[in-house]
């Protein structure tokens, strides 16, 4: 135990001190004439005494003394090693040749440093393994060194499934004390808790740097990766299937890479894709699932005799086959062309009910006869429909009234259905703006040409670059393909007056040529209100297309449009209930909202009452949300949210006690690889630690200069106790009793 040294110190001014001195000064002065005039009592002379030491003492107070012990360190100074025990230390990309492999000599240095690249790889593990020793990092003059190894990885379970580091620095700093300093032998890729800076600036306050060790490559390896791929959670039998997928190449030259698709474990399709060097291709496969059945999808590329990580070639998700049956309202006014063709590519799709209101108000009647209704729905018959198809009409005589578009909206905003906005040259949807629709429209329209834009010149379609991604404009089997088919489109004469798109919107086409202070017209365009979805088409000349081709592509996207659509209604769905969530394929610790509408007894959207969710886990783990009913334009929707913590499948049943009704679906949790192997080394991070702490960022063959450093680094500094006598309880107590003390003599000595 190393021995104490103590000392008192004064935290005063000169000014306070000789001030003090010289109220103690005239003090004594004053008590010895107290005393002498009273003759030299024995009782007087106590008192003045009293008074005199009651003045220093607070004298001495008003210096605020201070008792400082000083201890040296009672153990020797440390040294942390502190390695990274994550999965992504286990990518080999690190090149060294057999005559170059790491040693350590028994003085603790690092030998043989001269490397090249050879065909022999070390993962990054394997490299840190031979500075796992405590006479590494023990020269000579660091004899008396307590050197510690610590791994760290995160707090999940498993642990290595992700790096924490700020979680394992600051572990280090509260665990160990006399810390000399710290080496950190890491990639540098966290990936969970907060940001390494906030430990690194504990270590900066605390004066003990951090020495970083980079391990790892800065240059990716050679590989193939399938990053992505988007498989719905449900499709419909004998309709074409879209898997959009990405795969990305850090391989030098192009590539024609093979995709298989095998469904079932059986190879059902095969596609070519073309991936650029070192970029990435993204592309979608089709398939026709044949019956109702619930299949495994597996996506898989061929392995490249270059790539070095055939690990991450394939990816496979879950989807549920179903029968169909979508039911759309389609609300016009006029017959024109762009309305007979889209009803008639509607009742030929065999998986859409549809139903037709037509105005006809130059006529004494609506429309009828076989798919026509007579009046608009009242709100429990307008709850059954996925889809509405709003065609040229308005809030006017004989056509839609101001409470029929607020019913509209609380369909599309509460009940995740799908409103289609299909202007024309009455411009009537001129007058649904200032009413309840008015959020729900993408665009802004020039009031300056309400009845839109004619012209003598054809005018054509030209996909952005959301147009080309989406699946909503895909008309052809590939990205090529697909641009191709939109340029050879007959095009129009005609198209609404808009003047741009509104904020929070996706644009999908525009107008070729004519273009505003905002850009090209917008013809295409989305967006998600509430719970449902909104397009906007801002020509009635998609009938058109059929010139030459018949049916091809005009029923194809009217098709893809109205199931895009219906999407979120369809997930789960019985008589009396339906439940939808986002995302549809979450990842663990992703928060997932859930949603459902309950119908009640007389057929109606439930607007007060309770939903449950029962979220039943892959290990059998059950946990109950109650859904909180919405709102205003939300009511007759429930929303509630929980976090998925296991990868697998997850079995959600919601259920209402109102009605007794219940609808279960199942529910695929995608694990999160977070430590992928392949990734470059962080070096960055690892940098900016060091230059916070004053430490040292450095390869693995700069480990020799790395002791050098250490060596020089100062021993802690000894530990100071400071005791605050001037506001200590004692003191005040001390304080408080002379003067009690001192008030009582004066009394017995006959003072008043």
């Amino acid at each position: 135990m190393q021995e104490q040294q103590g000392n008192l110190e004064f935290l005063s001014s000169g000014s306070i001190m000789g001030l003090g001195l010289f109220i103690v000064a005239v003090t004594g002065v004053l008590c010895w004439l107290a005393w002498h005039r009273s003759g030299y009592r024995m009782q007087t002379g106590w008192l003045e005494l009293l008074r005199f030491v009651l003045v220093c003492l607070v004298v001495t107070t008003l210096n605020q003394p201070e008792w400082l012990k000083t201890q040296p360190p009672d153990r020797r100074s440390t040294l942390a090693v502190l390695w990274d025990a994550s999965k992504s230390m286990e990518t080999r990309d690190v090149f060294l040749t057999k005559n170059a492999s790491t040693d350590i000599s028994h003085k603790g240095r690092v030998l043989g440093q001269d490397q090249d690249l050879s065909s022999e790889r070390k993962s990054r593990a394997e490299t840190i393994q031979p500075l796992m020793s405590e006479e590494v990092w023990k020269s000579p003059e660091m004899s008396d060194l307590n050197v510690v190894f610590e791994p760290f990885s995160s707090e999940l379970d498993p642990p290595e499934e992700a790096t924490d580091l700020n979680a394992g620095l600051s572990h280090v700093l509260d665990n160990h004390t006399n810390l000399r300093g710290v080496v950190l032998l890491s990639d540098g890729d966290w990936n969970v808790g907060n940001s390494p800076v906030e430990a690194a600036t504990r270590f900066r306050m605390k004066g003990i740097p951090v020495f970083a060790i980079g391990i790892g490559s800065k240059v990716p390896l050679p590989d193939l990766e399938l990053v992505r791929m988007d498989a719905p959670t449900f499709g419909v039998t004998n309709k074409q299937l879209r898997i959009p997928f990405v795969v990305r190449s850090t391989l030098g030259q192009d590539r024609d890479v093979s995709v298989t698709l095998r469904v079932n474990n059986e190879a059902t399709v095969t596609k070519v894709v073309r991936v650029p060097a070192m970029s990435q291709a993204q592309d979608n496969i089709v398939w026709t699932p044949p019956a109702t059945e619930n299949y495994t999808l597996n996506l898989r590329i061929a392995r490249d005799a270059e790539e070095l990580i055939p690990e991450n070639n394939e990816i496979s998700a879950p989807i549920s086959i179903r029968e169909e049956q979508l039911r759309v309202l389609v609300i016009e006014s006029y017959p024109r062309w762009e309305y007979r063709y889209l009803r008639n590519a509607l009742e030929r799709d065999q998986g859409v009910e549809v139903t037709c209101l037509l105005f006809h108000p130059e006529l004494p009647q609506v429309g009828g006869g076989r798919t026509y209704i007579k009046r608009f729905p009242d709100a429990r018959e307008l709850s059954r429909y996925d889809v509405v198809f709003l065609g040229d009409v308005g809030v006017k005589e004989d056509q839609l009234t101001t409470e029929q578009t607020r019913e509209l909206r609380k369909l599309v905003s509460a009940q995740a259905s799908g409103i289609v906005f299909m202007p024309g040259r009455s411009g009537s949807h001129d007058t649904l703006i200032p009413g309840p629709l008015a959020d729900l429209y993408p665009v802004i329209l020039d009031p300056a040409t309400p009845q839109g834009v004619g012209s003598n010149l054809q005018g054509y379609f030209a996909l952005t670059a959301s147009g080309q991604r989406s699946l909503l404009t895909r008309l052809g089997d590939t990205d090529q393909d697909n641009g191709e088919v939109w340029r050879k489109l007959p095009g129009f004469f005609w198209h609404t007056g808009v003047k741009r798109a509104k904020a929070g919107t996706e644009t999908l086409a525009v107008h070729d040529q004519v273009a505003t202070a905002s850009g090209r017209v917008p013809l295409i365009v989305t967006k998600t209100f509430g719970a449902g979805k909104v397009l906007f088409m801002g020509t009635d000349s998609a009938w058109r297309w059929r010139h030459g081709v018949e049916d091809r592509y005009h029923y194809r996207f009217w098709s893809q449009v109205a199931r895009w659509m219906a999407y979120r209604r369809q997930m789960a769905q019985s008589e009396a209930i339906r439940l939808f969530y986002s995302p549809d394929r979450p990842n663990v610790d992703d928060v997932l909202t859930l949603n459902a509408n309950a119908i009640d007894n007389v057929g109606g959207p439930l607007d007060r009452g309770s939903v449950v969710v029962q979220a039943i886990s892959p290990s059998g783990k059950t946990q109950t949300i109650r859904l909180q009913p919405g709102t205003e334009d939300l009511a007759g929707l429930f929303v509630g949210s929980f976090v998925p913590k296991e990868p697998g499948n997850y079995r959600l049943i919601a259920s209402s006690s109102e009605t007794g009704a219940s609808v279960q679906t199942d529910l695929s949790v995608q694990g999160l690889n977070r430590e992928q192997q392949g990734r470059l080394a962080r070096f960055n991070v690892l940098d900016e630690i060091a230059k916070i702490t004053e430490g040292k960022l450095v390869p693995v063959s700069d480990v020799p200069s790395l002791l050098e450093h250490l060596a020089a680094l100062p021993e802690p500094a000894p530990t100071v106790h400071r005791t605050r006598i001037w506001a200590h309880p004692i003191w005040a107590g001390i304080l408080v009793f002379l003067l009690g003390a001192f008030w009582v003599a004066r009394k017995m000595n006959g003072a008043v």
